[in-house]
């Protein structure tokens, strides 16, 4: 690939990636989204969340785990936990008290 060619690329990317980006600035009305889409995108970040962490739970090097390890025991404390008293710091340190005794000490 020529430097011409590669410089052409980037500027194309560059201004797809400004245009794309800027897109609901450059309007002077306001904008509303459809009420279902605001609803959907309510869902947005715990959907996100989910899809981060519930692999890291129950796949390891991309197969579905064979048996119980310390990494489902922590998550189903933390459920547990946030459950009971809806706290995130309580959820993190209830989960991580169940995994790293099981982990350090069991080696699961």
């Amino acid at each position: 690939m020529s430097d011409v060619w590669t410089l052409a690329v980037i500027t194309g990317l560059a201004v797809v990636t400004v245009v794309t980006r800027s897109f609901f600035f450059i309007s002077s009305r306001a904008w509303a989204l459809p009420r279902w889409a605001e609803r959907g995108l309510k869902y947005a970040p715990i959907a996100a969340l989910a899809a981060v962490v519930i692999p890291e739970i129950v796949t390891t090097h991309g197969q579905l785990i064979q048996s119980w390890d310390a990494r489902v025991f922590g998550a189903l404390a933390g459920a547990a936990v946030f459950f009971w008293r809806r706290s995130v710091l309580a959820t993190i340190v209830a989960g991580m008290a169940v995994y790293l005794p099981l982990r350090l000490a069991l080696g699961w």
